[in-house]
Order: C-alpha cells, then sequence, then structure tokens
C-alpha cells in the first residue's frame, strides 16, 4: 500500500463523496415522501389509486436499480426526453427508495392498535389530526429499524450510478484503476469512503432506536 498514491487520491474521493452524499441525500428525502404517500393510501385503501399504488411497489421493487437507471438514460431519449446523469441518479433511487420506505411506514401503520384512532375519533378529533397527532407519530417510530436499513441500502445502491457516467465514488475507482493500475489503493479508499458515509448513519438510527424504546415506542 503506498501512501503517497493514498495522499494524492484523497482529494479526489472525498469530491466524490460529497456528490454520492448530495444525490443520496436528495432521494432517500424523495423516497420518503413517496413512500409516505403510497402506505397511505393503502392503508386507508382508496380505489383505483391503491391498485395504482400497489402496482408501482411490485414494478420497483422487482427490477434492478441498474436497469431502471438504463431505461432512464439511454430508454427516454428514444421519446425525446434527455436527463442528466444526475437527473437519472436521483429518479432512479426515489423510485426504487419509495417503493420500500412505503413497505417499511405501511407496517407501522398497521401496527398502531385502532382502538386509538377510533377513541380520538370519538373523542371529537378530526381525521387530519388523527393522522397528524396519533398515526403517523406512532408508526414513524415504530418503522425507524426498517428506514434506517433502507437508507443503508439505498445509499449502497449509488455505487451503480457510475453505468450512467455519473462521476460518484464507484465512477472515480474504476478512472483510477484505468489510469494508474494502483488497484489497491483504489479500493481501499472506495471502501474507506463508503464507511465513513455508512457508520456515522447506523451509529445515529442505534441511538434514535434506543431513544424511542425508552419513549415506549417502537418496543
Amino acid at each position: 500500500m503506498n501512501i503517497d498514491v493514498l495522499k494524492e487520491y484523497a482529494p479526489m474521493y472525498l469530491g466524490a463523496a460529497g456528490l454520492t452524499v448530495r444525490i443520496a441525500l436528495i432521494g432517500i428525502a424523495g423516497s420518503f415522501l413517496v413512500g409516505i404517500f403510497c402506505s397511505l393510501i393503502r392503508y386507508y385503501k382508496i380505489p383505483f389509486l391503491r391498485q395504482l399504488a400497489g402496482l408501482y411497489i411490485e414494478l420497483s421493487r422487482n427490477t434492478p436499480l441498474l436497469i431502471q437507471l438504463f431505461f432512464l438514460y439511454f430508454g427516454l431519449p428514444k421519446a425525446g426526453i434527455l436527463l442528466s446523469s444526475e437527473t437519472c441518479a436521483i429518479t432512479g433511487l426515489i423510485f426504487l427508495g419509495g417503493s420500500y420506505m412505503a413497505e417499511a411506514f405501511r407496517s407501522g401503520l398497521e401496527a398502531v392498535p385502532s382502538i386509538q384512532l377510533e377513541s380520538a375519533l370519538s373523542l371529537g378529533l378530526k381525521k387530519k389530526q388523527v393522522i397528524r397527532y396519533i398515526l403517523l407519530p406512532q408508526a414513524i417510530s415504530v418503522s425507524v429499524p426498517a428506514f434506517a436499513a433502507n437508507i443503508i441500502f439505498l445509499i449502497k445502491e449509488t455505487s451503480v450510478f457510475s453505468a450512467v457516467a455519473l462521476a460518484d465514488l464507484m465512477y472515480t475507482a474504476k478512472s483510477l484503476i484505468g489510469m494508474s493500475y494502483n488497484t489497491d489503493e483504489a479500493l481501499f479508499m472506495l471502501v474507506l469512503s463508503y464507511l465513513g458515509i455508512l457508520l456515522p448513519i447506523s451509529v445515529i438510527f442505534t441511538l434514535i432506536e434506543r431513544k424511542l424504546r425508552y419513549a415506549g415506542f417502537g418496543n
């Protein structure tokens, strides 16, 4: 392991890590919103939209992210729709992550006892208030472990973004290996970069889960 090579590569990996994290954050935020929307539709069994949400979830979860990216980057231009590499990456991550977040959140919604919702309605709360103050807080608390697993999964899935010419961590590693043949150093920096991103997230969510257990949620 050549230390000088590691020092030379470090700035490039930092730049690629910044791009990867930025796209991951946007994609995860978008997938979280899509997931909540779809899970509420399926939980309340809204006609037509329920079937549409189910079709989306099955399509998203049963096709690889790489195939989805190829469709966005190479397929859509055939129909006259041109998307940048970054836009394709964000769209693909939201499309994939939304389905996983929807299923995780739906399990949290179904874990809330129906007697609580019925009691709230009988006390005069409106349906929107029941959702905001009773259903969502408890469902999110119960779903935290699944959310954490999905977030880590989605960040790891960013490793396929290099397939659409996005200069992320994997793209950087491949480029450096191809140019200098310093394979060990390039892969070592790649592993360190992903560990540096994922380990803090894992620790933070572990602490959040403990706090929620102490508060009486998610147990």
